[in-house]
């Protein structure tokens, strides 16, 4: 797109921004109607564990989102001249699940409690029997019921509860509503309604009556909004929490926040059923839409939904590319060392393609990437690991690939449940996230880790901030009730190519080899966390 077009759809108001919360960057995107990204900002940041729990801080959340708005502001002066005073609509997505508890002023309970955090274990069983549903640790009900049984004083005091992502939508427009994709994420959904699931909010009423609460869940919980529907309007002080200089204009339209699984679905167009989406980054996830109902309850396994309501089976496991991202870090510290400056793109991309270069189970080397506890493997903590045998072919391509495999050794586990026996059929798998700026290499991993075709968009780079955004441009720029499936791909992707790499039978015969060794050793990690303070 030419500047001066884009300087008119900014001057105009025919934009739309999107802003994602993830979990060790904040990213704002501006798009135009053609749904090209005409200008963007980010904020790097990193949760830390307090007191036993992850979190990020208030003050945090805020500078991050005020600074990744300033910066893309900065970025639209600077390539148009033009100073950004509005837009045509705004959404907000962030890491799903969690808990914030907010009383009846909107102030914070107790901090943030992230998706991260694995002290929930005791409430996530105990929920799970009682609604015969699987409910993960990391979703806001279990964070809730185990506030409950540890009997935290906050929980009287409670007027809300809400996602990161629709805490930030209620700041900026005084609306508490959510996205059905982020709300299944905290209390199960009835898929014919499109509501929190009725018999089971009784349940847990009656479980906890006894308890003397001034609530129900129902009143705690932030209403639901489908993709489309109207969610409010950036206020003026929403307008001066996000822009601080003051030159954003309020009464801008906002749509449903939505979590990271739902707009990564959105920026892959992977909300029609049969298909799939894995998301790369601090965790991992794959999430199918699904043809029909799973036979029967998997604690591996998260029923969630797309930002429009369809049934998604989603495998999400905590520890991805912390692991690998620490080891780059010391073959950085090597090479400046050594005297060799090199840019961490290109150290990523040499280190990655190593692993094309060995043996295809890894050398019969072994890691554990966890830096927190894994559900799918049942570790309520981590350890980072690395071991190997006298025997092991130990040397920098099997290192390399040893590495990439365990970022998605517990991703594989649930899978299996989906594909083998369950019989869920997947066409092909998209991938986005920053492991596959380097071409071939990821979809070469993952294609050998789940043995289904995958596919990267050019547009692959773009990332969640951006499908934040098209869920905001598909909020005043559809045609008429044009569902959301027939929006991206008639409107958004209908251009856009994709790269597809079919999984190498040598790649998946030594993925089998290493998951085997992986299934073997996770005794050795479980010694690890129950030895190694």
């Amino acid at each position: 797109m030419s500047d001066n077009r884009a300087k008119d759809a900014i001057t105009s108001g025919a934009t739309s921004l999107g802003i994602e919360f993830g979990s060790t960057r904040i990213k704002a995107v501006l798009i135009d109607e053609q749904f090209e990204t005409i200008a963007s900002g980010s904020y790097e940041w990193e949760n830390q564990l307090k007191d036993g729990y992850w979190t990020y801080d208030r003050d945090l959340i805020m500078t991050g989102m005020q600074t990744a708005y300033r910066e893309l502001k900065e970025d639209v002066q600077q390539r148009y001249g033009v100073k950004l005073q509005q837009t045509g609509s705004i959404g907000f997505s962030a890491m799903m699940h969690g808990y914030i508890a907010l009383d009846a002023n909107g102030e914070l309970l107790v901090p943030f409690r992230t998706w991260r955090n694995s002290t929930t274990g005791a409430a996530a069983r105990e929920l799970t029997e009682l609604f015969g549903f699987n409910i993960p640790e990391r979703w806001s009900i279990a964070h809730l019921y185990q506030a409950i049984l540890n009997e935290e004083p906050h929980v009287a005091e409670l007027q809300s509860i809400t996602t990161l992502s629709g805490y930030i939508h209620e700041l900026l427009t005084g609306e508490r509503v959510i996205g059905i994709g982020d709300a299944s994420g905290m209390f199960p959904i009835e898929d014919s309604s499109h509501a929190y699931h009725p018999v089971m909010i009784e349940q847990f009423d009656k479980h906890v009556a006894g308890k003397g609460y001034p609530w129900r869940l129902e009143q705690l919980l932030p209403v639901i909004r489908l993709a489309g529907d109207e969610a409010g309007k950036l206020t003026e002080a929403g307008a001066k929490l996000l822009d601080p200089a003051g030159d954003l204009q309020a009464g801008i339209p906002f749509c449903p926040p939505e979590g990271d699984a739902g707009t990564g679905m959105v920026a892959t167009n992977s909300v029609r059923k049969r298909t799939g989406n894995i998301s790369v980054g601090t965790s991992v996830f794959a999430m199918i839409v699904l043809e029909h109902e799973l036979s029967r309850v998997y604690p591996e396994i998260d029923m969630v939904t797309t930002p429009d309501g369809s049934p998604v089976g989603m495998v999400h496991a905590n520890n991805c590319s912390s692991d690998l991202n620490a080891w780059m870090g010391l073959f950085r510290e090597f090479a400046v060392a050594m005297g060799y400056e090199s840019d961490a793109n290109e150290l990523f991309s040499v280190l990655l393609n190593k692993a094309l270069e060995a043996d295809p189970d890894g050398g019969g080397l072994l890691s554990y990437g966890y830096y927190s506890g894994e559900n799918i493997t049942g570790l309520e903590h981590g350890r980072p690991l690395f071991v190997r045998t006298p025997e092991s072919r130990f040397n920098l391509a099997n290192f390399m690939r040893t590495h990439l495999f365990t970022a998605f050794g517990a991703l594989k586990l649930g899978m299996d449940i989906l594909t083998e026996q369950e019989q869920v059929a997947i066409d092909s798998v998209l991938a986005h996230g920053g492991l596959f700026k380097t071409p071939v290499v990821g979809q070469r991993i993952v294609a050998a880790a789940l043995n289904v075709p995958v596919s990267v968009m050019s547009t692959a780079g773009e990332g969640g901030a951006w499908g934040m955004a098209l869920l905001a441009s598909y909020q005043i720029n559809r045609d008429g009730e044009q569902a959301l499936a027939d929006f991206l791909e008639q409107r958004v992707f209908s251009g856009v190519t994709a790269e597809r790499i079919e999984p190498d039978a040598a790649d998946v015969d030594g993925f089998g080899q290493f998951i085997e060794r992986y299934r073997q050793g996770l005794a050795i990690e479980r010694a690890a966390v129950e030895h190694l303070s």
